[in-house]
């Protein structure tokens, strides 16, 4: 599901940290080894040239921490009510303002541990730099969840089969690539599917790509869960 236009400003501004409802304890193995660790609503950090958020932006939402022992190994406890409504978007962030053309390579590989309750999805959210363009890549789902916009079929690109759905939030146009089936680890080769959006279907031009964003779209997660991004990275540019 898209993020609202509260969560497009979250991410386009770094926002002050400011304390968020009741501080959940952090796992234990993490937290032992955390290099950072942050119960702040908007807490963030500059970690090995990614940018990591707690990034609580919905309404209705419980409390939520997050650590990182690097800024490619890292989680977050959420324990927020089984109510709908997207709660949170944790995330580590990888820049890269260069346009879709002038790209040579852009991928990613991930390894995550996620639970097998509660409603959320672990996603790649990737943005123009005029935020007008949202693409997100959904690589595993539970719970009710879904998209936003209409259904546009299905495609193999990338690495991997997709269900594309086609809307708009109200802020900027959004692109949703559903993995057909959930996977906790693999690599996303992400040009060749900016390059189907602008080629193949015409739907944007040649943007110039801002952020690779990567991280759990948390609708609920009640009596707390854990979320861990074992290992993510971002190359290419």
């Amino acid at each position: 599901m898209a993020q609202s236009t509260l969560r497009k400003i979250t991410m386009a501004v770094l926002a002050p940290a400011m304390a968020f409802g009741a501080t959940v304890g952090l796992a234990a193995t993490p937290a032992a080894a955390a290099v950072w660790n942050s119960c702040a609503q908007y807490g963030n950090t500059s970690l090995n040239g990614y940018t990591l958020y707690n990034n609580i932006w919905g309404s209705g939402a419980g409390a939520q921490c997050i650590w990182a022992n690097s800024g490619t190994n890292w989680g977050v406890n959420a324990n927020h009510p089984n109510t709908g409504g997207i709660k949170s978007y944790p995330n580590s962030k990888k820049v890269i303002n260069k346009s879709i053309t002038s790209l040579t390579s852009l991928s990613s590989s991930y390894n995550v541990s996620v639970p097998s309750s509660g409603a959320y999805n672990t996603s790649y959210d990737i943005w123009d730099t005029d935020y007008d363009y949202e693409i997100m890549l959904w690589v595993n789902k539970t719970g009710p969840v879904g998209p936003i916009g209409s259904s546009q079929g299905s495609v193999t690109v990338g690495g991997h089969s997709w269900n594309v759905f086609k809307g708009t939030n109200g802020a900027n146009e959004v692109f949703s690539f559903i993995r057909t089936s959930n996977s906790n680890s693999g690599t996303v080769n992400i040009l060749p599917i900016l390059k189907w959006i602008k080629d193949t279907k015409g739907w944007m031009g040649n943007e110039t790509i801002g952020d690779v964003q990567f991280g759990f779209e948390i609708t609920s997660s009640s009596g707390g869960l854990d979320f861990a991004a074992n290992n993510v990275t971002v190359s290419g540019g």
